[in-house]
């Protein structure tokens, strides 16, 4: 069975993973981390056989700035990761993790209370296994659920998170690409 440097190792196999990872660290964002489906999703390619970036629609990547809040200030910073990653040829998508509370409800239909950090955007993720991240400078990895899961094609509900229709509309999207994957409710 991999352990976690395997994972990591596999997932940054993925040009694109790597290259964030060395464009992001030297912007100095907060927290900054490489998170989510470009991750766990190459891992899974590599698994499967599939092309690295079969199936990933984009790159997340997470920092977390609570001193302005202003959409003004994130799109600043969107506009800057954009400007360092445009030749990438990859859809980024960047969210300061401070600033969810505000939208949140308005996109996904219930209050959440404001993050802390960008762990505990990461830790929010409804599926165990994609609880996942690389923060950018250290590229230390943080899998608060260990890599078991993922590595074993499980998606296994979160306790305790009420929406249990939108989990089985993920697992169900992961499945319809990697059909190999188990979904446990």
């Amino acid at each position: 069975m991999p352990n976690t440097f395997d994972f990591k190792d596999h997932a940054l196999r993925h040009p694109p993973n790597a290259a964030l990872l060395r464009r992001l660290a030297p912007l100095n964002l907060n927290q900054c981390h490489l998170t989510a489906g470009c991750l766990f999703q190459t891992v899974w390619n590599h698994q499967s056989g599939n092309p690295l970036d079969f199936g990933i629609k984009d790159y997340d990547v997470f920092y977390y700035e609570d001193t302005d809040l202003s959409w003004e200030a994130e799109d600043k910073v969107i506009k800057t990761v954009h400007a360092a990653t445009a030749d990438l040829g990859i859809s980024v998508e960047v969210k300061n993790q401070a600033r969810v509370h505000l939208w949140y409800e308005q996109r996904f239909g219930n209050p959440i209370p404001k993050l802390r950090s960008v762990q505990d955007g990461i830790d929010r993720y409804l599926i165990l296994a994609t609880c996942i991240g690389i923060e950018a400078a250290s590229q230390t990895l943080y899998a608060p659920n260990g890599t078991t899961d993922l590595l074993n094609a499980i998606l296994r509900k979160k306790p305790r998170t009420g929406n249990h229709a939108r989990f089985l509309e993920k697992a169900m999207s992961y499945k319809s690409r990697w059909p190999w994957l188990t979904i446990i409710t």
